[in-house]
C-alpha cells in the first residue's frame, strides 16, 4: 500500500513540502519521514484515506521542521544581510494570491457541518492534538480523525472546484 502510496503521490507530496519549507532538500527529508511513518502506523491501523494522512503527517512535520528552525535562529540571533531581505513589492502578487486563496478556504470551512467545522477549527487554529480534542468535546479519537479527514476533503473538493 505504501509503495503504491509513493509512486502516485511523491511528487506532489515533495511539491507540498517544497512550497511549505522553501527548500527542497528539506522537503525531500520531510517526506521520507512521513513515508516511515505512514509505515509503522499503516502495519497497526488500516487507514480508510491513506493519500489525506499522508500529506496531513507531512503537513505536521514540517511545521515541526519549521518552528525548530525558527527556535534555532532566535536562539543564535542570526543575522540577516540586507541583500537576502526579499523586496516586499515582489511579493504583492503572491500575497493577492494568497489572500484570494484564504478568503476561498474561510467559505470553504464555514459550510462544513457544525461539529466538523469546530473540530476541524480546533485543530487547525487552536493547535489541539487529536486526543485533546476527543477529551474536550467528549467523542473518540477515531470521529475526531474521521472528521478532520471529511474537512480536509470538502475542502479540498471547494477549493479545486472554484479554480
Amino acid at each position: 500500500m505504501v509503495e503504491h502510496l509513493y509512486l502516485a503521490n511523491h511528487h506532489a507530496l515533495c511539491r507540498f513540502l517544497t512550497r511549505m519549507l522553501r527548500c527542497e532538500e528539506a522537503a525531500a527529508e520531510v517526506a521520507q519521514e512521513a513515508y516511515l511513518r505512514m509505515l509503522r502506523y499503516a502495519c497497526r491501523t488500516p487507514l480508510t484515506h491513506p493519500r489525506a494522512y499522508l500529506f496531513q503527517v507531512a503537513a505536521n512535520l514540517a511545521r515541526t521542521r519549521l518552528q525548530q528552525e525558527r527556535r534555532h535562529s532566535l536562539h543564535f540571533n542570526e543575522a540577516v544581510l540586507p541583500e537576502e531581505v526579499e523586496c516586499p513589492a515582489e511579493d504583492t502578487e503572491r500575497a493577492a494570491i494568497a489572500k484570494q486563496g484564504l478568503e476561498q478556504l474561510s467559505q470553504a470551512v464555514a459550510t462544513l457541518p457544525p461539529r466538523c467545522r469546530e473540530v476541524f477549527l480546533m485543530n487547525r487554529l487552536d493547535g489541539l492534538s487529536y486526543s485533546q480534542i476527543a477529551e474536550r468535546l467528549g467523542i473518540s479519537l477515531n470521529m475526531v480523525e474521521k472528521h478532520i479527514i471529511k474537512a480536509l476533503l470538502h475542502c479540498r473538493k471547494k477549493l479545486h472546484l472554484e479554480r
